[in-house]
């Protein structure tokens, strides 16, 4: 055993010490694996994007050696995408956090032991709740670790430490998906399986460059037999739209008036299931007259496409026995963006496209475990889809958890955005944040920076010490990451599966779910929490807290079973035989609402926030701009492969036709500005944009320094894909 670890252990006398003394390993502390254990292959889950594939992690003699797409997984089926690949060589980088680290007097972060670091965090995280109240003190949490740790994080932090406040980087992805699923079916409930991709004859892909951003799923269409067609909705000519039947280039955040004016074609020409509607909805009449005003012809130029190309994509999804509609950030990042959701909602609902195979209108989750986030982090509701505000609720939540009543929060406390704002205004003085970068991904990267420099106390909890979030740290604490510890994910299928560990997290870092082991503990709510020794026994109470909701996985006996089943989507209840590889929701045509009816739900479209004009002439779009590149880079930064796949450069791309009136030319340097900052970038003249709109991949540093912070009213969600800006050769030097 390491020296750090005994001072730790003899440091503190606690009940939690005591035992780390007598089982160190289960706190992934111990003896290195020597170089006589087995040769073996493990499988888990992959720890980037929700498409959630099956790897197999290879060791021989104690060490790993490579890794591979697991064969028989039902997600990948054999494929991997460039980070698959590359998921261990990011562990070993030389800027991994191996220690705990204290802001000195002399403003600098410095090693420091673990006792000291959770003394630091107990009380600094007390006096403020003593002077300010518990409204002080928030934290942020992440779609990144596995659920078990978004469970005891949620738990530990609002029912515990007691904070008033708690949201996480899913506000980023899909609290738009999250708030169109819970108005129209009545619960967060993404209808589809993967199975889907291979079923449809017709598949309406909104907002996603599938081919880049999921390309795994995109494999996927690439088996369906059927020869589908495949519409592409997006203002830029993506890789996707390249390989597309169809191509609607429509004008940036034009969505909503134009899938109004789909459905005022298809109700036009009788090209509905009223059968359906009637049986399985209701608000269709009020829709009808609502969409009556969106004909083709009215709204083409607003939507910047030809009416015959409204038409024609409307016929499409008129012909096809099994249309499925699927979006992603595209849609979810916008200032209306659950409207626009709800309005691909509204199609697969008149036209009877859900609950059959090959159909749905289905949201494509961002990060690794969002959905378990969406769950069970216990910020935008209690676990499980509950209500802070409902007492029967929380008395559930209670007694599975075994915790006084009156410790369960009566309400869920502010979203992301109203966190930062609070800090700004004096309101929040302390944040926890768990494995997440809000310094690079954040919108408006100077107000979330200056918030940040606002804090009495902040912690930042994470696998690298190097992240721009880290930077602001008073204090950082050493995290365990993918493939250093054991879990579950839950990816966009709603599928479960099983995490491991496969090798020891390097110097002092520990798993988060230690890690919350230990500050409750140190904070004097250790008891509470005496239940929570290790992911795979509290398992049991993520399963009861399930039982009789929409999400209900009761009848998964634990680990064993998922890892044998290559996971499972729920539902899955108590006593149902084992399930089949993929399934889909609402087959019986009842949704979760009290009357078993999807609501159809609508809105006047209303401008984007920011306009172009004379000073910022263009509209900046950004999105994922490499398979090989993840969010803010840090980790797949870290793998020298990874960076050669991707452009060595930031590229800024624009059509021929602006180009030649600015006088640039493809390479130049320019300089891109909004109201907000500016950054430099490399010119790429390209086809794939419009005239009048410009796009930089989502992934530099500095991209967040120009994006406008607009938030969709219903959800949140900031609007990172319209903003105004100018552009310039840049002046050398």
């Amino acid at each position: 055993m390491s020296e750090w670890v005994r001072r730790l252990l003899y440091a503190e006398d606690g009940p939690l010490t005591r035992e780390l003394l007598r089982e160190p390993s289960r706190f992934g502390l111990g003896q290195v694996p020597t170089a006589t254990a087995p040769d073996r292959a493990t499988r888990l889950v992959c720890g980037y994007c929700a498409t959630g594939c099956g790897l197999v992690v290879h060791e021989k003699a104690g060490e790993l050696t490579n890794l591979s797409p697991s064969a028989d997984y039902p997600v990948n089926l054999g494929m991997a995408c460039p980070k698959g690949w590359e998921a261990l060589s990011v562990l070993d980088a030389e800027d991994r956090a191996t220690t705990p680290l204290m802001r000195d007097a002399m403003g600098r972060l410095s090693s420091a032991s673990w006792p000291r670091a959770l003394r630091e965090f107990s009380s600094r995280f007390k006096e403020l709740i003593e002077e300010h109240g518990p409204e002080s003190c928030a934290f942020l949490s992440t779609g990144q670790i596995v659920t078990e740790e978004m469970f005891f994080l949620g738990a530990l932090a609002r029912f515990g430490l007691g904070f008033g406040h708690g949201d996480g980087n899913t506000r980023q992805c899909m609290a738009t998906a999250v708030t169109a699923y819970k108005e129209s079916f009545g619960f967060d409930a993404p209808p589809y399986s993967y199975d889907d991709f291979e079923e449809s004859d017709v598949i309406v892909l909104v907002g996603s460059n599938l081919c880049i951003a999921h390309p795994i799923l995109w494999e996927r269409i690439c088996r369906n037999p059927h020869d589908p067609k495949i519409v592409v909705v997006d203002p830029r000519r993506t890789e996707t739209a390249m390989a597309a039947t169809h191509h609607a280039a429509i004008r940036p955040k034009a969505d909503l008036e134009f899938f109004y004016a789909i459905a005022h074609v298809l109700i036009e020409e009788g090209s509905i299931d009223e059968e359906f509607i009637e049986a399985h909805t209701e608000g269709f009449a009020a829709f009808r007259e609502h969409v009556a005003g969106f004909s083709p012809e009215a709204v083409a130029a607003e939507v910047g496409t030809s009416a015959e190309s409204i038409r024609e994509i409307a016929e499409l999804i008129a012909s096809g026995e099994r249309v499925s509609f699927w979006w992603t950030m595209g849609v979810n990042q916008g200032h209306q963006a659950v409207r626009v959701a709800q309005s691909i909602i509204d199609l697969a609902l008149i036209t009877g496209n859900i609950g059959r195979p090959g159909t749905g209108a289905n949201s494509i989750t961002g990060q690794c475990n969002a959905m378990g986030s969406r769950m069970f982090s216990n910020t935008t509701s209690l676990f499980c889809g509950r209500s802070f505000e409902d007492a029967d609720h929380r008395r559930e939540v209670a007694e599975v958890l075994g915790l006084p009543e009156e410790s369960i929060n009566t309400r869920m406390g502010r979203s992301y955005d109203e966190i930062v704002e609070g800090i700004h205004e004096g309101r929040i003085r302390g944040l926890w944040i768990i494995a997440t970068n809000g310094a690079h991904s954040w919108i408006h990267q100077r107000g979330f920076r200056e918030a940040l420099a606002k804090l009495d106390f902040l912690v930042v909890q994470d696998m690298y010490a190097s992240t721009e979030t880290a930077a602001f740290a008073d204090l950082v604490l050493p995290a365990a990451g993918w493939g250093e510890k054991d879990g579950t994910f839950i990816n966009s299928e709603r599928r479960i599966g099983l995490v491991k560990k496969v090798r020891r997290a390097p110097g002092q870092a520990l798993s988060d779910f230690n890690i919350f082991r230990l500050i409750a503990e140190g904070w004097g709510c250790g008891a509470s929490f005496d239940r929570w020794k290790s992911p795979e026994e509290v398992f049991p109470m993520m399963r009861a807290l399930s039982r009789g909701t929409p999400c209900d996985f009761g009848g998964i006996e634990g680990y064993e079973m998922l890892d044998r089943l290559g996971g499972v989507q729920w539902p899955f209840r108590e006593g149902e035989p084992e399930p089949e590889a993929g399934r889909r929701l609402f087959e019986d045509g009842r949704f979760h609402r009290d009357d078993g009816h999807a609501r159809i739900v609508f809105e006047s479209p209303q401008a984007p926030p920011e306009l172009p004009d004379e000073s910022f002439p263009f509209i900046l779009l950004t999105g994922r701009g490499s398979s090989s590149q993840w969010h803010t880079q840090t980790r797949t930064g870290k793998s020298e492969v990874l960076r050669v796949l991707s452009p060595s450069h930031t590229r800024v791309e624009m059509s021929r036709i602006d180009a030649d009136v600015l006088s640039l030319c493809d390479g130049d340097r320019v300089r891109v500005a909004s109201r907000r900052g500016e950054m430099h970038a490399t010119l790429a003249v390209r086809p794939t944009v419009a005239p009048g709109q410009v796009f930089i991949a989502m992934h530099d540093p500095a991209v967040n320094r120009l994006t406008h912070p607009a938030f969709d009213p219903h959800s949140r969600q900031p609007s990172y894909k319209h903003c105004a800006v100018h552009i310039e050769k840049a002046v050398p030097g």
